[in-house]
């Protein structure tokens, strides 16, 4: 067990394009700094984008078992120092993570998405591409994120809307389906 002061790193690990801060636990079997998901149309197919970033991973992070971290394509990734994500977690290329985040497992956040502090992102999640996710906002399992969140918001569902909504739309159609059947 690591003391304190020191990362702590699990067996059967990538790291690589990296830097990583003090007291930071990464789990067994987690990939940071491998290239992220940029390809370009050409006459002769798809061509991979050259990932040139790096990843930081500032203080106090927890990095759960299995998750995969892209470093930047032009600029870095950055998971925020506190920040906990739990396993099976895909963080893209260039995604700006805040300070204090929770992400539940099985979430993927997008290319190029800014997540401000304090945010909770809750389980099998997805944040698409090139959003800004405001600071405090949670978002609830199972959610598909394809808009900005405003900051201290709560959503949920697909597409993601103010969590009051999505209850109403589930009720509302909960009960049409019952008058049909």
């Amino acid at each position: 067990m690591a003391s304190a002061s020191e990362t702590s790193v699990g067996s059967v690990r990538i790291i690589s394009h990296a830097i990583i801060g003090r007291r930071v636990e990464i789990e067994t079997g987690v990939t940071i700094g491998s290239q992220g998901f940029g390809f370009v149309p050409s006459a002769k197919g798809l061509t991979r984008m050259l990932q040139l970033g790096r990843v930081i991973i500032e203080d106090d992070v927890q990095i759960g078992a299995n998750c995969a971290i892209d470093r930047g394509a032009t600029g870095d990734t950055v998971i925020g120092a506190g920040s906990v994500l739990d396993n099976l977690v895909q963080i893209a290329h260039n995604v700006r993570l805040g300070r204090h985040c929770v992400i539940c497992a099985q979430v993927g956040i997008a290319g190029s998405t800014i997540v401000g502090d304090g945010v909770m992102i809750g389980g099998q999640s997805g944040v698409s591409d090139h959003l800004c996710i405001g600071t405090g906002a949670h978002i609830a399992g199972k959610s598909g994120v394809i808009r900005d969140v405003e900051p201290s918001s709560v959503v949920g569902g697909f597409p993601a809307v103010a969590i009051k909504d999505w209850h109403r739309q589930t009720v509302a159609i909960s009960r049409i389906s019952k008058k049909t059947n």
